[in-house]
């Protein structure tokens, strides 16, 4: 043995470059559409149920008053007060412009005995079905429009000669869901976006030799 060539030093071996990046091609895209596209149905689902809880909240909670002074002036209605004793006549409600609380009080045959609610110049007065669907004894809770553009949040119940009628506009409340929707809509696209970029990132940074990726 040469002693020289002993006293070489080893051929260094090759190094290997680093693979060039790959470009975005069509296993990439079908990946990230294979992770966006399930993540995707469910935000939509979560952001509409969301918005369909906020409402149903919203319109649920605008009756909570006139379940609690129609079932009032019900009882003293049937103690012996009179109709002029039970609406307050001193504070009359313009349910145009007024967000206040109303009182009508109605006989059998549907004629109003008293009232200190106001629109147009007159007592609005509901379909007489409103009234019927009270006499069963179960207060009745139904969203009413004397004209366009005025909505009221009702709610009638039956008393020993006739019935009541408490009801307040429901104006600001429509406000409330119109601007919770207004919210969903904006907040939607951008998880949307945002769930589509980490899709797309996940299926590019997805290793190369894995079992996706050879399936795909």
């Amino acid at each position: 043995m040469d002693p020289r060539r002993s006293m070489e030093q080893p051929e260094a071996l090759p190094q290997a470059s680093p693979a060039p990046l790959r470009p975005a091609g069509p296993d990439v895209i079908r990946r990230a559409l294979a992770f966006f596209l399930p993540v995707a149905v469910l935000a939509t689902l979560g952001c509409g149920l969301i918005y369909v809880e906020v409402q149903q909240d919203l319109r649920s909670g605008a009756n909570d008053p006139q379940y609690q002074m129609a079932e009032d002036a019900a009882a003293r209605l049937n103690a012996g007060a009179s109709p002029a004793v039970v609406v307050n006549r001193a504070a009359v409600v313009d349910l145009s412009q007024s967000l206040a609380t109303f009182v009508t009080v109605f006989d059998a045959t549907h004629k109003v005995l008293d009232s200190n609610a106001s629109l147009d110049g007159g007592v609005p007065v509901p379909p007489p079905g409103v009234l019927d669907k009270a006499s069963s004894g179960t207060p009745n809770a139904v969203t009413w429009q004397p004209r366009q553009g005025v909505r009221v949040a009702s709610v009638t119940v039956a008393w020993n000669g006739g019935f009541v009628l408490v009801g307040r506009s429901l104006a600001r409340v429509e406000q409330q869901e119109d601007t919770a929707g207004l919210l969903a809509c904006v907040a939607l696209p951008l998880m949307l976006l945002a769930l589509a970029f980490a899709s797309f990132l996940a299926a590019w940074l997805w290793p190369r030799g894995s079992a996706l990726a050879r399936v795909s």
